[in-house]
């Protein structure tokens, strides 16, 4: 017997109410998963009264608020954020990837593209598409944490799934050594403004800066 799928719980912040409509309609036949809700700000998420594992973000909100405020106040609900958009604009998703957002999908994406964009985001997983790749690979403020090889080295390794002991037997060094490397990465990702605190965050600041691939 096969165990059931855990069903994720997300909420959508949209100030549409016609798409807000649509994206219930969609979410709602997904048994895997739970929408707690559609509000038409980030202040308003804390009133549904749920643990979010996602949230879907629209990248321009009536609100005047900025894609930065909103994905660090959802961060700190503990939630992640796909942005969902209907337009380009390279400087609104620049700044959402800076603040950590896992992707972009766009409203006019098919039904079945959205859940899977859904689904992924809603495991910690990043999203990837060419609109944010363009944006992130176009912004010149991503480029510079000033790794020294050896960091690049340890990230490259590290980002792309091995375990410190396992970048430790690699490169022949104690596990400790590998986690002081790590802990001084996230820092100097920190002081360079590009938060690197989750796993997550390690392999989309590796991803930016060219030392790992994504997936084609």
């Amino acid at each position: 017997m096969t165990a059931a799928k855990e069903r994720r719980v997300i909420a959508l912040v949209e100030d549409h109410a016609l798409i807000s409509i649509g994206f219930r309609d969609l979410v709602e036949g997904a048994q895997d998963l739970e929408l707690a809700g559609l509000v038409e700000g980030v202040d308003a998420l804390p009133g549904l009264g749920r643990t979010l594992d996602l949230v879907v973000l629209d990248l321009r909100l009536a609100d005047g608020s900025t894609p930065e405020s909103n994905i660090a106040a959802i961060h700190e609900m503990g939630a992640h954020v796909l942005i969902y958009t209907g337009g380009e604009d390279r400087r609104l998703i620049q700044s959402a990837a800076r603040a950590g957002a896992l992707g972009l999908i766009r409203k006019s994406s098919e039904p079945d593209v959205l859940l899977d964009a859904i689904r992924t985001a809603a495991a910690g997983q990043e999203v990837f598409g060419t609109d944010w790749a363009a944006a992130i690979d176009s912004d010149d403020s991503l480029a510079d944490a000033r790794l020294s090889a050896r960091e690049r080295e340890i990230l490259s390794l590290y980002a792309s799934g091995l375990t410190a002991y396992s970048v430790a037997r690699h490169l022949g060094v104690s596990r400790e050594t590998v986690a002081d490397y790590v802990s001084r990465i996230r820092r100097k990702y920190a002081d360079a403004g590009r938060p690197a605190q989750s796993r997550v965050d390690l392999y989309k600041r590796a991803l930016e800066d060219g030392l790992l691939e994504g997936p084609q």
